[in-house]
Order: structure tokens, then sequence, then C-alpha cells
């Protein structure tokens, strides 16, 4: 039986040298740490929904930077692709987390770009760091 394929899009909201890390708060990953984003609707560009998934998540304004990458990982129950963006904050989320400003997170923090691997993150994200890593040559 084929797995079902799901395709989203994930914000690497950069700001002052840290990083924005969101932990789910539902699901079967609940409490493992994620770049915020989500599904693209149909006939939505990756762009486009993007924005809107980090609106209806965060309560922000995004602006996309660049596309960081395009990558795939197969969980036991599904194939996801995704692809991430760097992305600046226009408005919204300050460095202090407050529960209000999450709308479907556990829990939020900003990490500099060398404390990122200390958290619990899905396996698709690693991908993700991995190559943040080769970008901003990060420490291990």
């Amino acid at each position: 039986m084929d797995k079902k394929e799901i395709e989203v899009v994930a914000a690497v909201i950069v700001k002052d040298n840290a990083l924005l890390a969101t932990q789910r708060g539902y699901g079967e990953f609940k409490g493992k740490w994620e770049f915020p984003g989500g599904k693209i609707e149909n006939g939505e560009s990756k762009e486009k929904a993007l924005v809107r998934e980090i609106k209806e998540e965060l309560n922000a304004d995004i602006t996309i930077i660049d596309c960081l990458d395009s990558i795939e990982y197969t969980y036991p129950d599904f194939h996801l692709k995704m692809h991430s963006y760097i992305c600046n904050l226009k408005s919204g989320i300050d460095f202090v987390y407050h529960d209000k400003d999450s709308l479907e997170h556990e829990n939020m923090v900003w990490l500099d770009f060398n404390d990122i691997e200390h958290l619990d993150w899905l396996p698709a994200d690693l991908l993700v760091i991995e190559d943040l890593k080769k970008i901003y040559r990060l420490k291990r």
C-alpha cells in the first residue's frame, strides 16, 4: 500500500542571529520541535501558503527572503515533502514567548544558531537543520 503524501511549507524565521523553533501542541508528534508552517492548499503557491500559515499559527507577518531547500522524509504513516524558506518578521512575535502568541503550539523559543541541536526536533526538520549548518557553518 502506498503511503499518503503530504506537501508542506516551513519558515526558518531569523531575527538577530536567532531562529524561531515551535513545539507541537497536538497529535502524534506532540512535544517535538519544528519550524512553523503547514500544508499547501489546492491552487496555492508555496510562498502564499507559508505567509498564510504563519499568520494563522503565530499571528505574525513574515517576509520571505529565500528558498532554503526542499526535503523529503518518510514517516511510518506518510511521506512528507517539505519546502523551507528563510524568512524575517515584519510584525508579530517578539523575543519573549507568551501563550497567547501561538495559536497551535505548546511552546516556542528563539535559539542561537549554535544551540538548535539541543531540542528534540522532528526528523524532517533535522534535515533542514543539516542544510542550515552548511549555509551558516554552524558549530557541532
